[in-house]
């Protein structure tokens, strides 16, 4: 099993598998949420065993396809660990282990702050990828 987890440690959840993949959100919104690197797993190797009722969600808006959930305690970002989607993204950042993944593509990069150079050879897109 694969852990992650919040700051706090009120949002707990596993992964009996290793996500798929690792990319990088460039938009005005991943970036204001502190959740730009983002792993990519598939539902049925996803569960959420504490703190279901710590999550609060904030509503995408188009371009943003993605709603955004938050421990409501201590506000890290964990990504879409609440879609109800074959694959969602959560945030690499609560994933309590080192994973052997590289950085496969950045969206968004129109939106990337000028002060950022990416300095990986990973695609990069001007929206999202897929």
């Amino acid at each position: 099993m694969i852990n992650g987890s919040c700051c706090c440690g009120e949002v707990r959840f596993e992964l009996s598998e290793a996500p798929g993949m690792l990319g990088t959100c460039h938009c005005t919104r991943c970036r204001k949420v502190g959740a730009s690197a983002l792993v990519f797993v598939r539902a049925d190797t996803f569960r959420i065993t504490q703190g279901r009722d710590r999550i609060s969600t904030f509503k995408a808006q188009p371009p943003y396809k993605y709603d955004r959930c938050f421990c409501s305690v201590c506000g890290t970002a964990l990504g879409e660990v609440l879609s109800e989607a074959e694959s969602f993204p959560v945030a690499a950042n609560c994933i309590d282990v080192e994973l052997p993944l590289e950085n496969a593509f950045h969206e968004f990069v129109s939106e990337k702050p000028a002060w950022l150079t990416i300095g990986d050879g990973a695609k990069q897109f001007d929206g999202h990828p897929f």
